[in-house]
């Protein structure tokens, strides 16, 4: 069952209509095919208008709906021979972050990728894709582990921010965030970082400093939520909609600001409803990346990194 937003409304009545004629359908003396294959452009055409149009509070929704693929879902799909790893070896292992080693088209590297869940019981144990320290250590540990063995890096960024809770910050959140900042603009391997839903503050950018970034259409990466946003600015969480506009946080306005390297597109109204042709989309792009930053020396790749990171933003004297 899909789990419809309010502005996907409109396509309720015609997925029930449709629904209704495919139980037709097992009776062989009733041939409504036609009917069906009608219903069914008339509900894509509909699609196809209401997301052409949609606000960033909108795609804010997208960014976070129940059935988006997660982590998991992306590494089941585009790799082979997933191995996970857990712990930091200094406190604890994070459900919220998966990491570990696998192979793609053959190659091997390291996967690190937030993890969200489905039901109430994983929401608790993965807290709802917000790390501690010990979830960014775990990540940190990874990395050192690529850089050793020389291991290119994907990461998969879906989260709200880091846990904001009183024990994560008992355990050092900022430090764990800030090394593995440092970490990452000097590791010796390619880096290529993918948001696949939300990319929320120092908690997405914890794991999102790469050579290459790319956003799912409908993913969001920016700096504070609408709703936290809001409530700053108009104190007032009710106003995520004008927040969400102001904040320039949708792949397009983002890459309209070269803040972001590709937008991949996800067809038929979200992921979740496309994942087959988006993940496929996906590997198109890793693959084109891979080949080509693995061609770089180090000097060449670590020059790179650096120049793409510092150019971002502008000084204006007055």
């Amino acid at each position: 069952m899909n789990d419809y937003l309010d502005f996907e409304q409109p396509v309720v009545q015609l997925e029930a209509k449709i629904t209704e004629l495919r139980k037709v359908t097992g009776d062989n003396r009733v041939d409504i095919s036609q009917e069906i294959k009608q219903l069914e452009q008339k509900r894509n055409k509909l699609v196809q208008n209401i997301y052409a149009q949609l606000s960033p509070w909108q795609i804010t929704q997208l960014a976070r709906h129940p059935q988006r693929p997660y982590t998991l879902d992306y590494i089941k799909a585009l790799f082979t021979d997933f191995e996970e790893l857990h712990g930091d070896r200094h406190y604890a292992d994070d459900a919220a972050i998966v990491v570990g080693l696998a192979r793609f088209n053959g190659q091997p590297l390291a996967v690190i990728g937030h993890q969200k869940g489905r039901d109430v019981q994983e929401k608790v144990k993965r807290n709802f894709g917000m790390c501690k320290p010990e979830g960014y250590r775990k990540a940190r540990r990874i990395f050192e582990l690529a850089s050793r063995f020389r291991l290119p890096i994907c990461t998969f960024i879906d989260t709200p921010g880091a846990y904001p809770g009183i024990d994560a910050e008992e355990r050092n959140q900022s430090e764990a965030i800030a090394s593995n900042l440092k970490s990452l603009i000097n590791l010796p391997v390619p880096i290529i970082c993918t948001v696949i839903g939300e990319g929320g503050s120092g908690g997405a950018l914890a794991i999102g400093v790469g050579d290459y970034l790319i956003m799912l259409q409908y993913s969001i990466y920016s700096v504070i939520s609408p709703e936290g946003c809001a409530s700053i600015l108009w104190k007032d969480a009710k106003q995520a909609d004008l927040a969400a506009k102001a904040l320039k946080l949708t792949a397009d306005e983002l890459r309209t600001l070269n803040l972001i390297d590709e937008v991949v597109e996800e067809e038929n109204g979200g992921v979740h409803r496309s994942f087959e042709q988006t993940h496929t989309k996906l590997a198109k792009v890793l693959h084109a990346q891979l080949d080509r930053l693995t061609q770089l020396s180090t000097e060449q790749l670590l020059q790179a990194r650096y120049k793409k990171w510092s150019d971002i933003g502008y000084f204006k004297s007055v």
